[in-house]
């Protein structure tokens, strides 16, 4: 039997390649004679960077940015062929954060890395967003780029309360003749019911409370980016302006285009003609949940495996969507960790027990003739 391994990061607690690796061992433990083929994956979020290097095998180049509370962090930037890929999360990551302060976190950093990218010569800047800890709306990326108001735009959501007028010139001349392309894990838009704020904002730290407040204070940023009509405000209604809490809100009103970050890692690692190749799928991340339909690794993995014929099964951290959910999403079967184990355990030792969930899966999917 063939088996395609092409699973996501596991939120913080292993990478794309180390989750692969994790369900390869495990896998052969039960079936030593099928051929496994590793495929890490990535979505925009965490890893979106590393799995990009190794299928282009790029340049990397370190640059120090401000992290989302403001400690210096290290990001790694992916020159490929004329092309910039920048990793939003290695900027301004949830990883990156002990005590969350969403209200105070902003995504600086990030545009000091996107600088920093064109200032080296790319003329195309890839900027993969997911994972955040920031919901600021992209804009203290803005402010990094040279973008000015009459509230400091470095400082997260809270800073925005007063906000009326925003100067965006100097930022959209920064990145004058730069191809910008937002590659997006969600395609959420940026306000409302099913915007950023009220769909992720508890991941980050958000309060029920603070979630109405911190989407007003981002609605005053809107109009004054934008301006109060609809016309006019349309851009935070497009699909993943709510990407990593607005990042994709403010990279579109400096032009950038939005992709599937999926999507484009799917097409550099050759994801459609490896699933072909193989007999079943297998792919995975920390928590399989009703938003991973949203333009996650999960269900980008599994329409190519449909498309292609063939099962696709999700081993992940842990599941909380019910069999038509899973169906709806092109997902033949999920199994987690933590059903095993519980949570905490899950967390404590990921790779062993990740393995150990592997090799309990493989014994229905790649059952052993009898003897």
């Amino acid at each position: 039997m063939r088996v395609l391994v092409a699973p996501d990061a596991f939120g913080g607690t292993l990478t794309a390649p180390e989750a692969a690796r994790a369900i390869v061992e495990g896998w052969h433990r039960h079936a030593p004679d099928d051929v496994l083929t590793q495929a890490a994956m990535a979505d925009g979020g965490p890893g979106f960077v590393a799995v990009l290097d190794a299928a282009l095998a790029g340049d990397l180049r370190a640059v120090t940015v401000r992290g989302p509370l403001g400690a210096d962090v290290p990001v790694t930037v992916l020159h490929a062929e004329g092309t910039a890929y920048v990793e939003s999360a290695q900027a301004c990551g949830l990883h990156l954060v002990h005590e969350p302060d969403p209200l105070h976190a902003s995504t600086f950093g990030v545009g000091q890395a996107v600088a920093a990218a064109v200032d080296a010569g790319a003329r195309r800047v890839v900027v993969g967003l997911g994972g955040s800890a920031t919901n600021d709306g992209g804009a203290g990326l803005l402010a990094a780029l040279g973008a000015t108001a009459d509230v400091p735009l470095d400082r997260g959501p809270a800073a925005l309360a007063d906000v009326t007028t925003v100067d965006l010139s100097a930022a959209v001349a920064r990145m004058g003749g730069v191809e910008l392309v937002i590659a997006a894990d969600v395609d959420v838009s940026l306000l409302g019911m099913f915007g950023a704020t009220k769909t992720f904002g508890p991941q980050k730290g958000l309060s029920d409370e603070q979630i109405i407040q911190v989407d007003g204070w981002l609605d005053r940023f809107v109009v004054a980016v934008c301006g109060s009509t609809p016309a006019e405000r349309r851009v935070a209604d497009a699909k993943s302006a709510g990407a990593a809490g607005g990042l994709g809100f403010a990279l579109m009103l400096l032009g950038g285009s939005v992709v599937s970050g999926v999507d484009l890692v799917a097409r550099t690692v050759g994801l459609t003609s490896q699933a072909a190749e193989h007999d079943l799928v297998v792919t995975g991340e920390g928590r399989y949940d009703f938003s991973s339909r949203a333009g996650k690794a999960v269900y980008g993995v599994a329409t190519v495996a449909a498309a292609a014929a063939r099962p696709c099964i999700v081993l992940a951290g842990q599941v909380t969507v019910g069999s038509r959910e899973m169906r709806a999403m092109g997902v033949e079967a999920a199994y987690a960790v933590a059903d095993r184990v519980g949570v905490e355990a899950s967390l404590g030792e990921p790779a062993r027990h990740l393995a150990d969930l592997a090799q309990r899966v493989a014994r229905t999917w790649s059952p052993r003739p009898p003897e």
